[in-house]
């Protein structure tokens, strides 16, 4: 039996890194970049060079010839969340839209089934930001008109949203598109927030200690299994359609955490999804000592301080 046919975008990049053994083992693989070493500088064989934010969709037309399913990884990095540099950010993440309406536009022309997007949790994150932390929210579900207070998670709403028209049929066919908002894809060790000097994390989230920020990562917390899982359980579900009909799905990806803030509803409903991992049982040992111990100076509860 033939293998499915996938393209994926931004295949030199963290996400892909957790993918690829797997991936180039299970499927058809076509991996497309801007380039063709990773992170640590090491070359990441069979990566082929194209722009995909280039308007002139004829320079790349041919990695989407024959393909079942694009996982679109891609994405063109701008400065962070928060401060000045915050407003600067709506240049970066328009070209970030574009390049999204040519993942879709490329894939519709060429007769692509799937699309897979990786969205993120930002696209949302205003609930978390206004709310969660601030224990008005306990949940956030995919269900919810996705707001955000930074260009970046604009930018991921965007890309949900531009995905209706081309799933929808009003073009003339309908091009399937499941949106995955990715949690945090990384290893969230305690020894990383016991300080709370908060520049050293790489995000930072609830505006309060350390601590804080290792409770709200417990929630978000996604393992390279799941992850996997997720993906190709979003690329191999027969049938994504929603009651009406549309293929068009909007999923949060996380592991089966605990201390979870966001639903998996649509996930384990609609795709299968089973996460094998739980940030309260990988964690336990930092749990115990940093959260839960006479000593902790933490409040109780999944999130917040």
């Amino acid at each position: 039996m033939a293998k499915t046919r996938v393209l994926l975008t931004g295949a030199s990049g963290y996400v892909a890194s957790q993918l690829l053994a797997e991936f180039q083992e299970r499927y058809d693989l076509r991996m497309v970049d801007v380039q063709t070493t990773n992170r640590d500088g090491l070359e990441v064989p069979g990566i082929q060079i194209a722009d995909l934010i280039n308007p002139d969709r004829t320079k790349y037309a041919d990695l989407f010839d024959g393909v079942d399913a694009v996982v679109h990884l891609g994405y063109k990095r701008s400065g962070g969340f928060a401060g000045n540099e915050a407003i600067d950010r709506f240049d970066v993440e328009f070209e970030n839209i574009q390049m999204a309406n040519n993942i879709y536009r490329s894939s519709y022309d060429a007769g692509v089934r799937r699309v897979v997007m990786a969205s993120s949790n930002h696209a949302a994150d205003w609930y978390e930001h206004s709310m969660v932390h601030n224990k008005q929210k306990e949940m956030v579900s995919p269900r919810e008109v996705p707001v955000s207070d930074n260009f970046y998670g604009w930018a991921k709403a965007s890309y949900e949203l531009l995905g209706f028209p081309y799933a929808c049929g009003i073009f003339g066919r309908k091009l399937e598109v499941v949106q995955i908002r990715i949690g945090a894809p990384r290893e969230v060790p305690g020894s990383r927030y016991e300080t709370d000097d908060l520049s050293t994390l790489s995000e930072q989230h609830t505006g309060g200690s350390g601590l804080s920020n290792f409770k709200r990562d417990l929630g978000a917390h996604l393992s390279q299994r799941d992850l996997r899982q997720l993906i190709m359980k979003s690329i191999e579900t027969p049938n994504i359609e929603r009651p009406d009909g549309v293929p068009w799905q909007v999923v949060y990806g996380i592991s089966g955490n605990t201390r979870a803030f966001w639903s998996l509803e649509s996930a384990r409903a609609v795709l299968g999804y089973a996460p094998e991992d739980d940030s309260e049982v990988k964690y336990a040992a930092d749990i115990a000592r940093l959260l839960t111990s006479s000593g902790a100076g933490i409040g109780p509860g999944r999130q917040g301080g």
